[in-house]
């Protein structure tokens, strides 16, 4: 194929990557394709974490940090760093080559970078995760994005939604490249404080899952140094292939997630245009601003993942229950 103005081989074009429809590999890069434009505003430029299905949905699958390395001369690459701190040559998303050339390979969606390859020592994304937790469904997560709209709002910020592709919701803020993933971090603990101090009935922002309940977890760590989240326009790997789709916030009350595949995310693009195309940079001085009065409250870190090395001011990573009883465990 001739895309972005390079030759892309496609091998086993008809092969069927998602069954429900019967969509195949071919079928796949058409639909970037018809998203390009708005798919290029939000990942144009970014580097990808590469995860590989080569029997399409459904069937078994392994991420790939590094490029393989036999690639085309033209292949736009960037040394980044993974969560465990092991440096990989990952794929940059400089046009519409390098998408094709990742599905023929097997990658269904894109786990991106929250940085430009150029300008790697600034995140310029907040992601907030609002995640459901058992016994909640996606009127919750709704419910929950309203609650965060408005502290944004509050604060004179702008937040942009998006389907997760699963159960879930995502909203961003685009940001001035000025802060570095820990302060981004810090910030999304700040929000997760302030809407489970407002919402404590629907949100959550604790980060053992017994300590949860049936409430909308907002995952801080989503933006924690290293991290990638699955981009905006990304398909998943179900067999239905669900798209991970921005939404305008005018009918996230009406919206059925499941109806959001690549069969029907173009034409709904052609006819409503994309939800993000405002998105600008803004300040995360606010965010930071909650974050110090927490600090000056008291308030500890919040815990981080497993695989990072222990934070400052971080309490320890030890279950309520079994610091409650450690013999028990």
């Amino acid at each position: 194929m001739q895309v972005a103005g390079r030759e892309v081989a496609v091998s086993s074009p008809d092969r069927v990557f998602f069954p429900a429809r019967g969509e195949t590999k071919l079928d796949l890069v058409n639909y970037y394709l018809a998203v390009a434009e708005p798919l290029m505003r939000t990942m144009g430029g970014r580097p990808v974490l590469m995860q590989r299905f080569p029997r399409g949905a459904g069937g078994p699958s392994f991420f790939q940090k590094r490029v393989p390395e036999k690639v085309p001369p033209w292949l736009e690459t960037t040394v980044v760093q993974t969560v465990n701190g092991t440096p990989s040559n990952a794929l940059v998303i400089a046009d519409l080559a390098h998408v094709a050339w990742a599905v023929n390979l097997g990658c269904l969606g894109f786990h991106v970078w929250p940085f430009t390859a150029a300008n790697p020592d600034f995140a310029d994304e907040l992601r907030l995760d609002l995640d459901p937790q058992p016994g909640t469904k996606f009127a919750q997560a709704v419910e929950a994005a309203h609650e965060l709209r408005a502290l944004l709002s509050s604060l004179g910020l702008e937040g942009y939604l998006k389907t997760t592709g699963k159960r879930g919701l995502h909203v961003y803020m685009r940001l001035e490249p000025r802060w570095n993933s820990y302060e981004v971090r810090s910030a999304a603990v700040a929000v997760a404080r302030e809407l489970e101090r407002r919402r404590p009935d629907l949100i959550t922002a604790a980060w053992w899952k017994e300590e949860r309940g049936k409430r909308i977890f907002v995952d801080y760590n989503q933006n924690a140094p290293h991290k990638t989240v699955f981009g905006a326009w990304s398909v998943r790997d179900k067999v239905t292939g669900p798209v991970s789709a921005p939404l305008f916030w005018s009918e996230v009350d009406s919206i059925s997630p499941e109806s959001l595949t690549l069969a029907s995310v173009p034409e709904r693009l052609a006819s409503l245009g994309d939800p993000w195309e405002s998105m600008r940079p803004q300040s995360l001085e606010p965010l930071l601003e909650m974050h110090s009065r927490d600090m000056a409250a008291g308030l500890m870190d919040a815990p981080w993942p497993p695989v990072y090395p222990k934070q400052p001011n971080e309490p320890d990573r030890v279950a309520p229950s079994r610091a409650r009883n450690p013999e028990a465990h």
